[in-house]
Parts: structure tokens; sequence; C-alpha cells
């Protein structure tokens, strides 16, 4: 029903998106992925991708910063036992790219540091969608086990970001790869917003 809407971002914050379209706000679930990544676009024109969902009792809107992660949780809520918030909860810690990677290399522990998916869900995530996700995102995603990581800042703003997206189900290296080279005395938000925005790429 709902493709993409195009308006005015009024509300960016922990996976809810409200966006104005004349004079209509429509309320989005997001990942906290594209939540983060849209925060810095309050009160900027923007399209964000959409799913409706329909049940019995209920209709939601899901917003997407782009058509990869929208098809990405398609693909996701064909997986018996995969509802869309679960879907979320995977899109918030790893990119459709990342998760490309992971069902291609059936690294279910990856998909398992989702919040409310269990080992037999990611296990069962990867088998049904080995076949499906495509051979290309894969190959073409970041492998980084191919450059040796940074160490993980131990103090300061650096560490509490660190912390803060490792408890997000970031793995130890990626982490410490995002944070290089970033300004250690940025405030704790901005350096997890920038890190986000490296692992969206």
């Amino acid at each position: 029903m709902f493709y993409h809407l195009y308006g005015r971002l009024e509300i960016a914050d922990g996976g809810l998106v409200v966006i104005d379209c004349g004079g209509v706000g429509y309320k989005l679930t997001a990942s906290l992925i594209t939540s983060e990544l849209l925060r810095e676009k309050i009160g900027e024109e923007v399209k964000i991708f959409t799913e409706l969902v329909v049940r019995e009792d209920a209709a939601e809107l899901y917003g997407f910063e782009s058509k990869e992660e929208r098809e990405c949780f398609n693909k996701l809520v064909t997986v018996s036992g995969v509802g869309p918030k679960a879907a979320m909860s995977i899109l918030s810690i790893m990119t459709p790219a990342n998760f490309a990677v992971a069902v291609a290399t059936e690294d279910a522990k990856a998909i398992s540091k989702a919040n409310g998916i269990g080992s037999k869900t990611a296990a069962r995530i990867v088998l049904e969608l080995k076949d499906k996700v495509s051979a290309d995102v894969a190959l073409t995603s970041p492998k980084p086990a191919q450059k040796a990581a940074p160490t993980v800042p131990k103090s300061g703003n650096l560490a509490a970001a660190a912390d803060a997206l490792m408890n997000l189900g970031y793995d130890k290296n990626a982490t410490a790869r995002a944070l290089e080279g970033l300004d250690p005395n940025a405030p704790v938000g901005e350096l997890i917003r920038l890190a986000l925005r490296t692992f969206a790429k």
C-alpha cells in the first residue's frame, strides 16, 4: 500500500520515527540503526521506504533507510517463527550486507546476538534464507578478518561508545574499526552515530 513516504522528519529516536507528510504525521517503527542515521536529519525533508503490516487487531507501518533494508525485512518475516519485531531486532544490530554475510557463512551466532533471537531461531533463519540471500551482496560486504583490528579503547568517551555498540550486538573487532580515528573528545552519542554510519556503508 505504501512504497515510501517523503516529508519532514520530526522524530527519530530509539526505533520510533515520525514523518510529516502534508500535515499528517506518520508513525513508523524502524531499526535502531536507521533511527540513529536519521536523527541528524530531524527537521529536514527525507524519503523513508515503508512496509505496512496488517494483523487482525492492528496495522503497523515499518520504516527503512533503504530498499535493501526493506527487502531484508521482508525475507526475514517469511521465516517460520520470525515476526516483524524479531526482524527489526536483527536489523538493529546488523546492516543488510552484514546479514547477508552472516547467512552466507552460516554464522547463526552473529544473528542470535539480536534481542529476542535464540540460537534455534537464528539457525532456522540461516537454513531457510541461505538460498534466498543475494550472493553478490555477501561477496561485496566488508570482510573484517582481512584486516588487523585496532584495540578497543579502555577509557574515556571512546570506551563508553564501544561498550554501547557491543551491547547492541556488534563484535569487538568491528566496533574497534568503526571507532578508529574518531575524535576521543567528541560526545559519546556522536561517536555512536558516526560508528553506526560506518556499519551502514
